[in-house]
């Protein structure tokens, strides 16, 4: 049986590095272009996809969700001049979900969460798993409006078709 938590997380993985791709393909201002839209511009967007990521990363590996926003949520306003730096950044925080997978991890585990926002509750890794890959989901979302907004063609991100891509275009997780 699949291991569907981190079957998201590939997923997820491979959608934003699939959006990405699109994003290099257009003229380089396209990523710092101001819409009238949920995000200021795409770079925001991607910022904001990168922060939450990282967040629930460090919420996975041990630390308190107030600490791990504290650290990351600065990152939202830390707007990358290029898309090669947003994928470099992609890539280097997919590795440390996939080096923290590889040790076996108990995706099932239950700890106590306490979310600054909504307070104390018992979750499992791999509730949060899945809400990071639907958080990224949403958000490219975003990012494909964004671009429709620009007057740009977005790119299919589906899940559906992330199927029919593996494993050759697939760089996993595990």
């Amino acid at each position: 049986m699949k291991n569907y938590p981190t079957e998201m997380l590939n997923y997820h993985f491979w959608a934003n590095q699939t959006i990405l791709g699109r994003i290099k393909e257009l003229p380089p201002a396209a990523l710092h272009q101001e819409v009238n839209t949920s995000f200021p511009t795409i770079a925001h967007a991607l910022n904001h996809i990168y922060a939450v990521d990282k967040t629930w990363y460090m919420v996975l590996t041990g630390t308190d969700m107030g600490a791990a926003l504290q650290e990351c949520m600065p990152l939202s306003g830390r707007i990358l001049e290029t898309v090669d730096e947003y994928i470099q950044l992609f890539v280097e925080l997919s590795g440390q979900y996939n080096e923290w997978l590889g040790k076996g991890q108990d995706v099932e585990q239950v700890i106590t969460l306490n979310n600054p926002y909504a307070g104390v509750r018992e979750t499992s890794l791999a509730e949060i798993m899945l809400h990071t890959a639907n958080h990224g989901t949403y958000h490219r979302g975003n990012v494909s409006t964004m671009l429709r907004q620009l007057g740009y063609a977005s790119t299919m991100t589906d899940y559906a078709l992330y199927w029919y891509r593996q494993p050759e275009t697939v760089t996993a997780v595990l």
